[in-house]
């Protein structure tokens, strides 16, 4: 990791902040490349149960490509024919993306400020998003209209959004988080194949989410009629 993107794990919730606020988050290559290790491994750490994806500063979430570096690589590339700058979706953006849609666990973003490009687009990848009343998304839609779009899950003030976020994320990170990352896989799995396909597929996820320790942790609390303390495996 470097400084623009700072990573850290406890309780079972790993948090990844973008931390580049003098340039509202702008996605330099140092910060892809940082953003994308940390999501692959949170995604990978089995001691992770949520990830929640959050940014630094009260202006911006992340407003995309940063534009000063990209006009630098454009110059380079003109004169070198490298091409620098035709690589960074296949090498940055969508394994970034990839990792936190296929992140076996749920993942939450706080979006303190304004999404754009790239940025909106690792907010649309979280499965759940908490979003400041002074966020906004590239489309120009204010926070009220995403959330009545479905886009944001949760308006609340600025001043209460890590905290809100945090408090979703570390819920989710204490639930049966098997059973979230099947939920994951059958909703994916399920647009790309027919009914037959998925109902085989959530077969094969039912089975599996019943042999885990979960499993039976719910079932006997459910019959103690206690809370259940899930495990994650």
């Amino acid at each position: 990791m470097t400084d623009t993107v700072l990573y850290e794990v406890g309780d079972g919730l790993a948090t990844i902040t973008l931390n580049r606020p003098e340039a509202m988050n702008a996605l330099n290559i140092a910060t892809k490349v940082a953003l994308r290790e940390a999501a692959q491994e949170a995604a990978a750490d089995t001691a992770v149960r949520a990830i929640l994806l959050t940014a630094a500063g009260d202006r911006a979430f992340c407003v995309g490509q940063d534009l000063k570096e990209h006009i630098t690589l454009l110059a380079s590339d003109r004169e070198t024919g490298a091409g620098q700058t035709m690589t960074t979706v296949r090498e940055h953006y969508n394994p970034i993306v990839r990792a936190l849609v296929s992140a076996p666990k749920p993942v939450v973003a706080a979006v303190n400020g304004v999404a754009a490009g790239a940025g909106l687009g690792f907010a649309l990848a979280a499965d759940y998003r908490v979003v400041a009343d002074t966020a906004a998304f590239n489309t120009s839609f204010a926070a009220q209209d995403a959330y009545e779009l479905g886009i944001a899950n949760k308006v609340v003030p600025s001043a209460e959004l890590r905290a809100e976020a945090e408090k979703v994320a570390r819920k989710l990170a204490e639930g049966p988080t098997v059973a979230y990352a099947a939920l994951k896989e059958a909703v994916a799995y399920g647009l790309t194949h027919s009914l037959d396909e998925t109902l085989d597929k959530e077969d094969e996820l039912q089975a599996r989410a019943g042999a885990s320790e979960d499993h039976g942790i719910a079932v006997q609390a459910f019959v103690n009629k206690e809370k259940p303390k899930y495990l994650g495996r």
